[in-house]
């Protein structure tokens, strides 16, 4: 191909995105029309890109398969059209359908989870035509199942992925994201999470990521095709998530704040509040920085049967950002220029375009990739009994078995607490409510500090701890709720575990014996051969807490 022999319409040109996947196709020697609504904007763009971009001012709306038939016959060289305009939640296909009538390709860099996951309707029409219609082609899912497809390449069984996108705070917050963003926020969200799709309000689950030369990012959830298209292609058999956030603490809680009067029914979606949100994050951007990064953390079993954990992780400096969701467009587009992409048809750019072609375009910004792997740790409990847990029942071993992931389920009876002040304890602890064979679920993760994180869930309470700072030569540990700290002593038998609290710490001052709670806690195996677990909780002066017992069965274990 000779340079500027071909061409693409660039729909919303002048926006954050468009103006940098513009730049990207003139340095590849791919001419531009550039299509908005401004024509300021336009002129301002063709002044900085040069001769090789023409400018169309236009609604997206208005541009059907006559008027893209007019405009090829004045641009022989067109071949493409890459719509960086959003927000895509609330598109139609009426733009890839007419792409598809003029007989060009379509790329977009849509991250709608709907719209991406409904362009195969569009298959057989886009095949006939001859065309590729790839939506997606950006960050997600693009980038991050080309990352992913290399990842794990040689996995037997993949037990869960994370994706997080993380930008800096002085990162350009075009209009259209920050209502995509809004659109969610607050609102049900489908998630594969332990094993099974279950539904968490937008802006939920928050953890924090850590990015090589840039720090601690918080993120949460977030939705994205790749909600839905990490489990259709990679089939992981616990947790399947994507997340992203603010680098500003204040901004990023601000939003989970904000994602209440959602929850609670008080309005139905943040999305009119984007104008004047975007206003106010505008007066923090001399806070932050222009950082930003991606992460994919996979958990993965291998052909030589271990469990491993594979992270791969992008940095972004001085404001190179908002380049990489254009990268994977810019790579089709170059690929579909120079025949290198024979694929037609209609579907999410989601394991088309190999991880090596996007990176290429790494290093012309300065972007940073790089991948680790680490075993994954023995069970903790295994860790902290060393040789007397070969000792425990095979039932006992395999409820503590959290190579990663572990999830259990069973039924539990619960018993009302003596006293109201013991019953607000119960409360503040989020100990089960009284009843009778009650469904359980049991989520236990590895946390990346060698810890494990116990989430109990009953039919109208979820329960949380943190189990930390093992210490095999006494075989203790500490069972953390929020600010609380219970020390606990492990004691193995060929029959079971007993388990007795030896002390407390509240925010880390130890308390006295008066305030420390009493407990009885064993694990033994049922008459059928099940993992049973029997806790009673009271606290001197005060009576019971509360007293559960019942019975948990492995799911299936990947292998």
């Amino acid at each position: 191909m000779q340079p500027f022999e071909r061409s693409v319409l660039l729909i919303g040109a002048t926006g954050s995105f468009g103006e940098r996947l513009a730049a990207g196709l003139i340095r590849s020697g791919i001419a531009v029309i550039a299509v908005a609504r401004n024509t300021a904007r336009l002129e301002k763009l063709a002044r900085q890109l040069g001769p090789q971009i023409s400018i169309e001012t236009c609604e997206r709306s208005r541009i059907d398969t006559p008027f893209l038939t007019a405009l090829r016959s004045g641009h022989p060289g067109l071949y493409a059209i890459a719509d960086a305009s959003g927000p895509f939640q609330t598109s139609d296909d009426r733009l890839p359908r007419a792409a598809i009538g003029a007989h060009l390709h379509y790329v977009d860099l849509a991250d709608a989870r709907d719209f991406v996951g409904h362009i195969g309707s569009l298959d057989q029409h886009a095949r006939a035509a001859g065309v590729a219609v790839l939506s997606g082609a950006s960050s997600t899912p693009a980038l991050s199942h080309a990352v992913l497809d290399w990842l794990v390449a040689d996995a037997r069984t993949i037990v869960s992925i994370d994706v997080s996108i993380a930008p800096g705070n002085r990162a350009p917050r075009g209009l259209s994201v920050v209502q995509a963003i809004l659109s969610t926020v607050g609102q049900p969200v489908r998630v594969f999470r332990g094993g099974r799709w279950s539904e968490h309000p937008g802006w939920s689950l928050n953890k924090a990521v850590t990015l090589p030369g840039i720090g601690k990012r918080p993120v949460a959830l977030c939705e994205t095709p790749d909600l839905d298209l990490l489990v259709t292609r990679y089939h992981p058999t616990v947790d399947a998530i994507f997340r992203a956030g603010l680098e500003l603490r204040l901004l990023h809680d601000g939003v989970a704040a904000l994602a209440l009067l959602v929850r609670f029914g008080l309005v139905k979606t943040l999305t009119p509040l984007a104008r004047p949100l975007r206003a106010m994050a505008d007066l923090f951007k001399p806070f932050g920085s222009d950082r930003g990064g991606m992460q994919i953390d996979t958990l993965l079993i291998n052909n030589a049967s271990n469990v491993v954990r594979r992270v791969w992780t992008l940095s972004a400096n001085a404001g190179i950002g908002p380049y990489i969701p254009t990268l994977p467009a810019l790579a089709v587009l170059k690929m579909l220029a120079d025949d290198h992409l024979s694929w037609r048809g209609a579907a999410p750019c989601a394991g088309i375009i190999p991880y090596d072609t996007v990176a290429a375009e790494f290093e012309h910004h300065g972007i940073m990739a790089e991948h680790r792997e680490t075993v994954a740790p023995p069970p903790l409990i295994r860790r902290l009994l060393g040789a007397s847990y070969d000792t425990l029942p095979a039932a006992i071993r395999d409820g503590h078995d959290v190579s990663g992931i572990l999830v259990l389920e069973g039924q539990a009876d619960a018993t009302a607490p003596d006293t109201l002040i013991a019953a607000v304890f119960s409360r503040l602890f989020r100990f089960p409510r009284s009843g009778s064979n009650m469904p359980l679920r049991v989520e236990m993760r590895s946390e990346d500090d060698g810890s494990e994180t116990w989430t109990r869930i009953y039919p109208d309470v979820t329960m949380r701890s943190n189990l930390r700072n093992a210490d095999p030569s006494t075989q203790c540990l500490d069972e953390v709720f929020g600010p609380v700290a219970i020390r606990l002593k492990w004691q193995a038998t060929d029959v079971g575990l007993t388990l007795s609290p030896i002390g407390a710490r509240l925010l880390g001052i130890p308390l006295p014996s008066f305030l420390c709670p009493r407990s009885v806690a064993r694990e033994t195996v049922d008459n059928n051969g099940r993992f049973q677990f029997d806790v009673d909780i009271s606290m001197p002066l005060i009576g019971r807490i509360v007293r559960y017992r019942g019975f948990l069965v492995p799911m299936s274990k990947p292998g």
